[in-house]
């Protein structure tokens, strides 16, 4: 584990609390209801990806510009939701929904999940080409619930540490129970699966402006104070590095550049001492209080999965 001085593991936790729990919402304790297990069990790869929030913060952004490049999402997300206006709020919302799914307690991520479901009813229209699309199509589901595995899963396996395949394909199994509830039912439950259905849906892919706003956006929200804020930037380049090869030729991205050698060192840092840090008033330790589990419950275990 990590030591920080305790005036710096303040800062850090009040940080990390704020990116998680809306101004706008009500606030989620994870502590509570004490016994009352998740969708997802603690020993699972999911405990483990999760509890990293400087991969969480990569992978989201991947999954986010992989989300953008298919018209039908891109069209929803742009014209239904606040992220333009309340960029902050917005990913605080969705940072605290991934979070719930995976270490909330099930009669809470239920509770929420059948929210978003009932929101998503009321989301449709037509894209700039004239092509209808509702947010409940079950293959839009299935993209956005494929892209944000695949996006946190990378960003944990490249930059925090490597993970061996049967814990890869775990990791998206271990998605069922939550992508059945927002209706995603043909999801990717394994790897191979993953990469079938980003080979079937890549002919659809296109580039937008709305990617590179959103990159803009992205890189000056205050997710991070100004001290490290440049940080922020190189996150999110490694996000863009994340993306498949092909997709960022697709959209475009490969003159937005990747990550310099040292600009790699300085993101693998941060993410491997992430990985080491138990975060008190963060889900994942919240959630083992919640279980009856030692704070440290989930960074004794940190080397059993590391790939050889």
């Amino acid at each position: 584990m990590l030591y920080l001085p305790p005036p710096v593991r303040r800062r850090v936790e009040s940080l990390a609390a704020n990116l998680l729990q809306p101004s706008d919402g009500p606030q989620v304790d994870f502590a509570a209801p004490a016994g009352e297990p998740a969708l997802v069990t603690p020993d699972s790869v999911s405990w483990q990806v999760f509890k990293n929030p400087a991969t969480l913060f990569i992978g989201g952004v991947a999954a986010v510009i992989l989300e953008l490049a298919e018209p039908r999402v891109r069209t929803g997300v742009w014209e239904h939701t606040s992220f333009r206006q309340q960029p902050m709020a917005r990913l605080q919302r969705t940072g605290l929904a991934a979070m719930m799914t995976v270490y909330g307690a099930r009669t809470q991520t239920e509770k929420m999940i059948a929210h978003v479901v009932r929101l998503h009813g009321a989301v449709q229209g037509v894209t700039p080409a004239g092509t209808p699309y509702r947010a409940t199509d079950t293959d839009l589901l299935d993209w956005v619930q494929a892209t944000a595995s695949f996006g946190f899963l990378n960003a944990y396996h490249v930059y925090a540490r490597a993970l061996t395949p049967g814990d890869r394909d775990r990791f998206y199994a271990e998605g069922a129970a939550a992508a059945r509830l927002y209706g995603a039912t043909g999801a990717p439950m394994s790897e191979a699966e993953q990469q079938a259905q980003f080979a079937a849906m890549a002919p659809r892919l296109e580039a937008s402006p709305i990617v590179q706003e959103f990159l803009t956006i992205i890189a000056r929200v205050p997710v991070l104070p100004t001290p490290l804020r440049r940080l922020q930037s190189v996150m999110v380049r490694a996000a863009i590095d994340l993306v498949p090869a092909t997709i960022r030729q697709t959209l475009q991205l490969e003159s937005t550049g990747g990550l310099t050698a040292g600009q790699r060192w300085l993101v693998t840092r941060a993410a491997r001492a992430a990985d080491r840090l138990p975060l008190r008033s963060g889900p994942a330790v919240q959630s083992c209080r919640r279980l009856g589990l030692p704070d440290d419950y989930l960074y004794r275990r940190r080397q059993a999965r590391s790939a050889p």
